[in-house]
């Protein structure tokens, strides 16, 4: 046994830091039976205090996209279940696992499928709590208590069993303080690449909306549309790389899967060639495009895609397909389908506004720099919640103390 830790039912922990279960030191509660069907099961009367339901917590913020209101009356009388300030709201229907602080008062009050957690000991951090409840700790302790039914659930006494290690409170505030800040670096970066986002998508609006001087051309009159595929004189020994439409996701490409052509996929024909751009034809409104940059000459993808050869500039076209001027087209296309697809009859007849090659590649280049640098930001984001992934694998378990 490592010095100065001390075995117990959730492992090894500092001999200085205590297990103790979440009801010993948290008022724990669900919205009771009759509050809802009285006061909650139609809304009818809404009102000024947003309900917090399951589907209201996602990936452990708040979701206000859709809901539902109450009175603040109503609030206020069902005081048990009303949130304050510090309260933690925990999902314990369907999803479980997603939690909340809440960081206001008078402006939410418990709803369905959510527990309301309160911490009442004034030696624990509720900050300390609720990054515990992001760890993969709090994973387990849900997996051996969880019950299946038509919907995974778990009871308020079950929640009320879980083994919480408990530090002395000066290095809860400690950790909960190091695992903010690494949380402000994250959504940094996330407020950052949302930017970015919207700043590349502006452009793209400036840059491929048509001028005067450029001429509106369909695809099929200056690109070959699927012009090479594997056929039935293909050697049954032929090895390739294939994309499938699951390997694609706009723009990304996510991996592939290797074959001999003899016992390959019917689907896989579509022959690629370096500056090839590949273009989903099933469900196209979700942009599972592809430009295709490699120099290898062994990748084959799915005949769900539609491939355009072009001596133009292959990546302005590209591009072309993730704006307003040809996704409006394609929409067109789609409407009133059951099951949206085009064809490559479609992909031949769309309308792409042509400048000069020299303009197309200027276009091109500055939105592909716009891609890196988002690209870059993403990987950057990645490292991040690794890190503080690490942070969280040391820190709640005392392998590494900050006091």
């Amino acid at each position: 046994m490592v010095k100065g830790m001390k075995q117990t039912e959730i492992g090894l922990i500092p001999d200085d830091w205590e297990v103790a279960k979440l009801g010993e030191f948290c008022f724990i509660t669900k919205l009771a039976g009759f509050e809802y069907s009285k006061y909650f099961n139609s809304y009818k009367d809404g009102g000024e205090i947003i309900v917090v339901r399951g589907t209201n917590i996602t990936n452990n913020r708040l979701d206000l996209s859709d809901v539902k209101n109450i009175p603040k009356k109503t609030s206020d009388f069902l005081y048990r279940s009303k949130l304050s300030k510090g309260d933690l709201v925990f999902a314990y229907v369907g999803t479980i696992g997603p939690i909340y602080l809440i960081e206001e008062d008078n402006k939410f009050h418990l709803g369905p499928n959510t527990a309301k957690i309160k911490i009442e000991k004034e030696n624990v951090s509720t900050s300390f709590i609720y990054n515990y409840f992001l760890s993969e700790y709090i994973r387990k302790e849900i997996e051996d208590r969880i019950s299946i039914g038509a919907q995974p659930s778990l009871s308020m006494s079950k929640i009320r069993d879980f083994s919480i290690p408990l530090p002395p409170l000066p290095e809860q505030q400690a950790i909960a303080n190091a695992l903010s800040d690494a949380d402000a670096w994250i959504e940094s970066l996330e407020q950052l690449i949302a930017k970015k986002r919207l700043i590349k998508q502006g452009a793209m609006q400036t840059l491929l909306t048509p001028k005067e001087d450029w001429d509106v051309k369909k695809l099929g009159d200056f690109c070959d549309i699927d012009s090479e595929n594997l056929s039935s004189n293909t050697n049954s020994d032929y090895e390739f790389k294939y994309i499938s439409l699951e390997n694609v996701d706009e723009g990304k490409l996510l991996g592939y899967t290797e074959h001999k052509y003899s016992t390959s996929p019917s689907r896989a024909r579509r022959v690629l060639r370096k500056g090839d751009i590949l273009i989903s034809t099933v469900r196209p409104n979700l942009l599972s495009h592809f430009l295709f940059i490699s120099e290898s000459t062994d990748f084959v993808c799915s005949t769900g895609f539609s491939v355009i050869r072009t001596n133009q500039c292959s990546a302005f076209i590209y591009y072309h397909f993730f704006g307003s001027f040809v996704n409006n087209q394609i929409n067109n296309l789609i409407i009133g389908s059951n099951y949206p697809a085009i064809n490559s009859g479609d992909v031949k007849g769309i309308e792409i506004p042509l400048p000069s090659l020299t303009e197309q590649t200027r276009i091109a280049t500055i939105l592909s720099d716009m891609d890196a640098e988002l690209e870059a930001l993403t990987t950057q984001l990645e490292k991040a919640r690794q890190i503080k992934q690490g942070m969280m694998q040391e820190l709640l378990t005392g392998r590494i103390r900050l006091l």
